[in-house]
């Protein structure tokens, strides 16, 4: 663990590597047991051709993404029983076929309650047809509205988002959802846990859910015992269990507050204290995020009731955490926060961002800590750019995951050589994950580009059309190139021959980076 990250509280990365060493054992003992039947070895053989050839040909027909059939095609092909074993261990686990049956069912009723008003669209479509088309996709399939009377505020800097949030918090009067990837029981959770203990006190409904795996490096299982200890109730993602089918590939990578239905937030940053550069890895650590208030925060209150009831199915009655906020916008725009997960085979994340750039005119811009895109995502960035529109990428200076880095860079030779420009962030690690088109529509959330984000992960973000905020957005990125070092001209030239099979190993691996 680095010496950043250490404090007084107890992580769970003991618990983890047994999680992990008990996995590998019982898939050993698996492989061990087939090996070892060498009089039969005819027949397994047999059996595990048999097996792997109808696994492939249902990969094959499945609308998993390309890149990520082929991983799975070739692993299998290669080594018919140990790809089986990691298959079902990662690719189809029979507990994710049980998730997608109870997310359905409580997605089902909520999206019920938050039906999209017609004249909000119909406004749209007399601004922009393309744009509504857009927001109209976001509702018929990912079945989030989008929504008028909304204000948005943008922080460009997370610290001063973790401060805003203070502050609503301390103003709530009935209830306070808190859903984040990772949660580190220190110096930057310190002032929440304070504030959400004195409400609990003041009669304040308060729950708070983090992912597993993205918290394990930070806090233990007693974390829970010292919330609930406060009165918040408190639940677990997809927790680690030494069990053959697991469902940890697939986490909780959403970061939403909601504050009594009327204001919430969301963004890159995690309640940790990297994040607002109270610890720096990575020199300075760039996350953004943005403030909600009005009609469109039912939206994240949604999402986060979604989760929730994934973990435990409690209570239906959530007509109650969806009330009026009785508020009139003060700016003008359109917002819609919607959200994205691997169980419905709809990629809604992926699909809004190529949307965005497929409809940009003039200019759009990215940044994202992790570049891994698929080939249809990349197909649109470089069409946008032979367009003759200005596409440009910023990615960080500092990695926090060096194979994953050196994957991101193995994407730049073939974007810059159709003219999509590539920033990094010099000052340290850009954890951001924005985009701005034109100055017209942006998108602000947890959404990489990357296939984790696009295909395995449950996400969240917010696609922004005519507001305010978009100008702040934009002058974000205007306030980032300068500091960034261009790095397009140093990769157009090509790489080396040693650099490019490695780089392809690490390609071919990518969809489970």
């Amino acid at each position: 663990m680095r010496a950043e990250q250490k404090t007084d509280v107890k992580n769970s990365v003991g618990r983890m590597a047994f999680v992990i060493l008990s996995v590998l054992i019982q898939a050993g003992w698996i492989l061990l047991i087939v090996l070892r039947l060498n009089r039969y070895s005819w027949l397994i053989a047999l059996i595990s051709t048999i097996a792997a050839m109808v696994v492939v040909l249902r990969i094959y027909a499945s609308r998993e993404n390309s890149a990520y059939k082929i991983l799975w095609i070739m692993l299998i092909l290669a080594a018919p029983v140990m790809g089986l074993c990691l298959y079902l261990l990662l690719g189809h686990s029979m507990v994710l076929r049980f998730m997608t049956k109870r997310h359905g069912e409580i997605k089902g009723k909520l999206a019920d309650l938050i039906a999209q008003d017609p004249k909000v669209l119909e406004e749209m479509d007399a601004q922009d047809r393309a744009v509504a088309n857009q927001s109209r996709y976001i509702s018929n399939f990912g079945k989030y509205p989008v929504y008028r009377n909304t204000d948005v505020e943008f922080y460009g800097d997370a610290s001063d988002g973790l401060e805003a949030q203070k502050k609503a918090l301390s103003e709530a009067k009935t209830f306070i959802f808190m859903e984040y990837h990772a949660i580190e029981d220190s110096t930057s959770f310190a002032g929440i846990r304070e504030i959400l203990a004195r409400k609990v006190k003041e009669g304040v409904e308060v729950r708070l859910l983090y992912d597993d795996v993205g918290s394990v490096g930070f806090i233990s299982p007693e974390f829970i015992k010292r919330m609930e200890a406060d009165g918040i109730q408190c639940r677990v993602f997809n927790p680690m269990v030494p069990m053959l089918h697991v469902f940890m590939n697939n986490r909780d990578h959403r970061k939403i507050t909601v504050v009594d239905g009327k204001v919430g937030f969301t963004g890159g940053y995690n309640l940790a204290d990297e994040y607002f550069n109270l610890t720096s890895p990575y020199g300075h650590w760039k996350d953004t995020g943005v403030r909600l208030e009005g009609d469109a925060v039912k939206n994240l209150t949604v999402l986060f009731l979604e989760m929730w009831n994934s973990v435990k199915v409690t209570d239906m009655d959530f007509a109650r955490y969806l009330p009026d906020p009785g508020y009139t916008a003060k700016g003008r725009g359109f917002v819609q926060p919607y959200g994205d997960n691997p169980l419905d085979g709809e990629p809604v994340g992926e699909n809004v961002y190529m949307n965005v750039i497929k409809n940009a005119k003039d200019y759009v811009y990215f940044t994202t800590p992790y570049l891994i895109v698929s080939d249809e995502l990349g197909r649109e960035l470089r069409l946008a750019a032979k367009r003759g529109v200005d596409v440009r990428l910023i990615t960080p200076g500092i990695p926090d995951k060096k194979a994953v880095f050196q994957v991101t860079r193995s994407y730049y030779a073939g974007l810059v050589r159709d003219g999509v420009r590539i920033y990094e962030y010099t000052p340290g690690f850009i954890h951001a994950k924005q985009c701005v088109c034109d100055g017209e529509t942006a998108v602000v959330g947890t959404i990489n580009l990357d296939y984790r984000s696009l295909y395995l992960h449950f996400e969240n973000g917010v696609f922004l059309y005519d507001c305010e905020a978009i100008k702040d957005i934009k002058a974000d990125f205007d306030g980032l190139f300068p500091i960034c070092q261009e790095v397009t001209e140093e990769y157009r030239s090509g790489r080396s021959a040693v650099l490019r099979i490695g780089q392809c190993i690490l390609r071919l691996a990518a969809p489970l980076l």
